[in-house]
């Protein structure tokens, strides 16, 4: 790989100031080759070129000749390739929507202690008859 001079910086669209910050962020890193630099750089614009392209032919964005939020969480959702994206890129939900759902979750998990504990009790009485008829 050749040496990136002021020129060569074009190569890549992505600020290497900042690739360079992020990859000095982990602490295993001492020092940065240029060329390690450059192809990290590279390499992440590849990947999210190709998040994008994937995003846009399975998503809605042909129909509507654009790439949405949407489309992105979509991909990384049902996609295994992008999976470990899920977290970073979470379908939007409306906030009446995420408070109903915790509000069930609550109650299923309330109820859900219920009947753990009723199961508890129920093992710990076979556990007595057990002994008691041996």
């Amino acid at each position: 790989a050749a040496r990136l001079s002021g020129g060569e910086n074009r190569l890549v669209s992505l600020p290497l100031s900042r690739i360079r910050v992020i990859m000095k962020s982990s602490p295993e890193v001492s020092s940065i080759n240029q060329d390690a630099l450059f192809l990290t750089a590279k390499a992440t614009e590849l990947f999210v070129q190709y998040l994008a392209t994937y995003s846009y032919k399975h998503g809605r964005g042909k129909e509507k000749n654009a790439l949405t939020y949407s489309d992105l969480s979509h991909t990384a959702e049902e996609c295994e390739t992008f999976q470990f994206l899920a977290d970073i890129l979470p379908k939007k939900i409306l906030a009446s929507k995420y408070l109903k759902m915790l509000e069930k979750e609550k109650r299923d998990g309330e109820v859900g202690e219920d009947d753990e504990e009723d199961d508890e009790e129920e093992d710990e009485d076979e556990t007595v008859n057990e002994d008691v008829g041996s």
